[in-house]
């Protein structure tokens, strides 16, 4: 997989202008391991809500860990806050208000675990202020390359961009997200090699991907 590329941003209004990493939009951080062992500890929900989960967590996944790493001074609390950011993200979609930015939600969580572990002792930056918390949501707000998205019109994208699949393609992509099947049953359920099932899949995730990019100009 190709490095993602990073953009140093200023995030004014804090104390030492110091520049955080904002990787762009499309860098996938997440492994398809660490998708998979999140949807394993939460509660079960429908394969399409998790599809479109996933594909928003993807995209929003540079920003919301260059956001922690403003916050924090340990890459190791960046990764496990992150990884708790989703985990609590994912139980609480129901109470999600669409209306709203994904991004903006996602922060939000992200923001109160922050808090709640330097509450547990460990010593915040002297920086560290809510002054300095709103100047930052402020800034990630104003930097959020979807911003005003809401999550109704991301389903309605996608939905859109796998009904111009083609048959072959979508059959893979519904049998995949929409039963759960592993590629080798769904390689069995179709009589065909899986070494074939995956290229498929593959194609298929290129061209929603595509689509999705054409939408957003």
């Amino acid at each position: 997989m190709e490095r993602c590329r990073r953009i140093d941003v200023t995030l004014m209004g804090i104390d030492d202008n110091r520049p955080v990493a904002i990787p762009p939009r499309g860098c996938r951080l997440l492994t398809a391991d660490k998708m998979k062992g999140l949807f394993a500890v939460t509660e079960p929900r429908s394969h399409d809500g998790q599809e479109v989960f996933e594909i928003l967590v993807r995209e929003h996944a540079g920003m919301l860990t260059a956001y922690l790493h403003s916050l924090l001074n340990n890459t190791s609390d960046v990764d496990d806050l992150f990884q708790e950011t989703m985990v609590v993200a994912w139980r609480r979609l129901d109470d999600y208000d669409r209306a709203r930015p994904f991004g903006l939600w996602l922060r939000g969580i992200a923001r109160n675990l922050v808090l709640a572990h330097y509450r547990k002792g460990t010593s915040a930056p002297k920086w560290y202020s809510p002054e300095v918390l709103d100047a930052l949501d402020t800034r990630f707000e104003t930097l959020a390359s979807d911003q005003g998205e809401t999550f109704r019109e991301r389903v309605d994208a996608l939905l859109g961009c796998i009904q111009k699949l083609s048959d072959r393609l979508r059959q893979v992509i519904e049998l995949a997200y929409g039963r759960g099947m592993s590629l080798r049953d769904i390689a069995l359920t179709l009589n065909e090699q899986e070494v074939a099932v995956r290229k498929r899949a593959q194609r298929a995730r290129n061209q929603l991907y595509n689509c999705l990019q054409n939408l957003n100009g």
